[in-house]
């Protein structure tokens, strides 16, 4: 496993880290296998560690704790997230900081996470939805500085809409985000174009998160793939989004050398970048936690394959 900088935190974290939503709440997880995945992660290299309170209300978080209970002398970065007081995701022009973060809400929900984690202190502590129009409020400024200043936390991160990397750009120019976590993948290359440079400006750490389209870049959904009912994909991929994703899927096939996965691509893909800190992909299984750490292992991709694969952009926007 290679290591990155995550940003003027100065942290050196696992280029690989380990997104924990999907055992905190989908379908088909098992603690037992989730626990037994986060502890062979740490195994093979993985420091970096990201969750929320909403992932199974504290579910998630929880089991967490208890994997750095059981490996106290590992240095492993804990990173989780605030939810939304009205519990809507994401957040929408329309709605004001008083109804998603107001401060008693962010102090609430970080000593939540806090004692779900079982921790005097989180590394990384990011509200769950955002929108740029809360930037200059000072209101959450004041709450994030006093956790800082309590040392509750030692950074501050936001995660941003899904294709809307630009409604985070005021808030990084506050000085007081530490960690910008967007959706960036072979399909979403948008947050090269003004996210990442100021990212790279001003020092804050890029999380690049569903590096897989929740799936598609798996190589492994049909036109008829099914989920539970309450399973999240349900709604991601309602309508016609299974069929055009799917497809989009069978396009990048020819591009995929002998002898690697679609998701070694995707994951290779997005390390390619030096600005992305880390990536967070999802991992239930050791299976998934020994290819997805492999891909860190393998190195870059040749450069003209990645141009390649740059005209597999796909832009989409957001509906609500």
């Amino acid at each position: 496993m290679r290591n990155r900088t995550f940003g003027r935190t100065g942290w050196s974290v696992s280029e690989v880290g380990y997104g924990m939503w999907g055992m905190g709440s989908w379908s088909g997880s098992n603690d037992d296998e989730s626990l037994a995945s986060l502890e062979h992660a740490v195994d093979l290299g993985c420091n970096f560690f990201d969750t929320a309170w909403a992932y199974g209300q504290g579910h998630s978080e929880r089991l967490l704790g208890q994997l750095l209970r059981a490996r106290p002398d590992a240095r492993l970065h804990s990173a989780s997230k605030i939810p939304p007081k009205n519990l809507k995701w994401p957040a929408t022009a329309d709605m004001r900081l008083g109804d998603c973060y107001p401060p008693d809400h962010i102090r609430e929900y970080a000593e939540k996470s806090l004692a779900n984690v079982g921790v005097s202190t989180l590394d990384l502590l990011q509200f769950h939805t955002w929108s740029d129009g809360w930037a200059d409020d000072a209101r959450w400024q004041r709450a994030v500085a006093t956790l800082k200043a309590e040392k509750l936390v030692n950074a501050v991160g936001i995660s941003v809409n899904r294709w809307e990397p630009e409604n985070g750009l005021r808030a990084l120019r506050t000085g007081l985000i530490d960690a910008v976590q967007v959706v960036y993948n072979i399909f979403d290359q948008s947050p090269e174009d003004e996210l990442f440079p100021a990212c790279r400006e001003l020092e804050v750490a890029v999380i690049a998160r569903v590096p897989f389209d929740e799936g598609t870049l798996t190589g492994t959904l049909r036109k008829d793939t099914s989920w539970p009912e309450g399973d999240f994909r349900n709604l991601y991929f309602a309508g016609d989004k299974l069929a055009a994703s799917v497809e989009r899927a069978e396009r990048l096939r020819p591009e995929i050398p002998a002898g690697m996965t679609m998701p070694e691509l995707a994951l290779r893909f997005i390390l390619a970048s030096p600005d992305v800190a880390t990536i967070i992909p999802g991992m239930r299984k050791l299976s998934h936690v020994e290819s997805n750490i492999a891909a860190s292992d393998a190195g870059p991709l040749p450069r003209e394959l990645y141009e390649q694969l740059k005209q597999h952009r796909w832009v989409r926007k957001l509906t609500r």
